[in-house]
């Protein structure tokens, strides 16, 4: 592909962000674990060299983020090559380990590949819940070892949390944490029930806690010094404009920051995944895929595949969403929607908004 069709392609579609699935295998074992993540090698998981090619194909045509996650992606002992050959391309690399397997050598490889910024999940503020969230003990003083490792290696990390029923109370005190521990950013993830998460499924908050929990979150916008988003919530994007409609703002990049120029679901849009084995997805836990990178280069598929194109296309959800004012913003979660009627364009289960229940306008164009 010419530079100039490249250069066109990545401004129609604008992908800005891959979540690459290097590995399923892992150390932990978590309940909620999007991968079912497992202890050995997986068949058939890209080789050095299809990774460093498909980084090739990927930088020809889009520049966005990758992320490497897994599984663990510190057990692939080429990690450290996949990231400097992703930064010598020019992508901004970034990293999701457990936390772990960091240690002072492996945290000094990863800023010298270029890693920009690394996430450690933390889903507990004591031992006791993250280690069952786990499902190995010492995880949570595994995970705190290695963001110190990070942390004198010099290189920026930020905390992911998955608010479920078992946490949920936790959330404000795992917030303290990462503002304690120095992270630049707190991620706050809604469980979807894909993978093993699927039996942690009736651990899931309600939609009325749904909505508590990200009013809390914009509360905490203007008294913490870090990055807060909300992921896998696509409701925030509603609640923002709710909320800054009745402070009499409107929503901008000066009054809100990145949460104005964004949405909600940005599964097909703007981001996709790619498992270990090459098969694209919208997001990791939306489980339908539009093919595979081994069989069709993936630029085609970004651009051309049906499943892509209807999720971008408001139009065609149906339910709630089909017809509420806030599906441009917000969306709802196509991966909750597949998950509990098959239908990825089906309305968000876990949302308690009625359409249409405020003055005409509830949102800023």
């Amino acid at each position: 592909m010419d530079s100039t069709r490249g250069k066109e392609l990545h401004a129609e579609n604008a992908l800005r962000m891959v979540a690459w699935e290097v590995t399923r295998r892992c150390n932990l074992a978590c309940v909620h674990c999007r991968a079912s993540a497992v202890r050995e090698i997986p068949e058939n998981e890209f080789s050095t060299r299809e990774s460093l090619e498909f980084l090739d194909d990927l930088a020809r045509w889009a520049q966005p983020v990758v992320i490497l996650t897994g599984g663990e992606p510190l057990l692939r002992d080429d990690i450290f090559a996949i990231a400097d050959h992703g930064t010598r391309l020019g992508l901004r690399m970034v990293i999701a380990p457990n936390g772990t397997l960091v240690t002072d050598d492996s945290a000094v490889r990863l800023r010298e590949s270029g890693i920009k910024r690394v996430s450690i999940s933390l889903d507990g503020s004591t031992p006791a819940t993250h280690d069952r969230f786990r499902q190995v003990e010492g995880a949570f003083d595994g995970a705190l070892r290695g963001i110190e490792c990070l942390k004198r290696a010099g290189l920026d990390f930020q905390i992911n949390t998955t608010i479920t029923q078992d946490n949920l109370e936790e959330i404000p005190r795992i917030l303290e944490l990462a503002l304690r521990l120095g992270a630049v950013a707190h991620h706050v993830f809604l469980l979807v029930p894909a993978g093993r998460g699927k039996e942690y499924a009736d651990h899931s908050i309600d939609a009325r806690q749904y909505e508590e929990v990200l009013h809390w979150l914009y509360d905490q916008r203007e008294r913490v010094p870090i990055h807060l988003k909300a992921t896998c919530a696509p409701h925030y994007y509603r609640i923002l404009r709710q909320r800054a409609k009745s402070e009499g703002k409107r929503v901008t990049f000066e009054t809100h920051g990145l949460d104005a120029v964004t949405r909600g679901c940005l599964g097909g849009r703007s981001f996709c995944f790619v498992s270990h084995v090459g098969d694209v997805q919208p997001c990791g836990y939306l489980e339908t895929k539009a093919g595979n990178i081994r069989e069709t280069p993936f630029h085609e598929l970004w651009k051309n595949s049906e499943l892509f194109r209807n999720l971008r296309n408001p139009e065609l959800y149906s339910g709630k969403c089909g017809i509420c004012e806030y599906r441009n913003v917000c969306g709802g979660c196509r991966a909750r929607a597949y998950a509990a009627t098959g239908d990825y364009l089906s309305e968000e289960p876990l949302c308690s908004y009625t359409p249409g229940s405020e003055r005409r306008g509830g949102c800023d164009p």
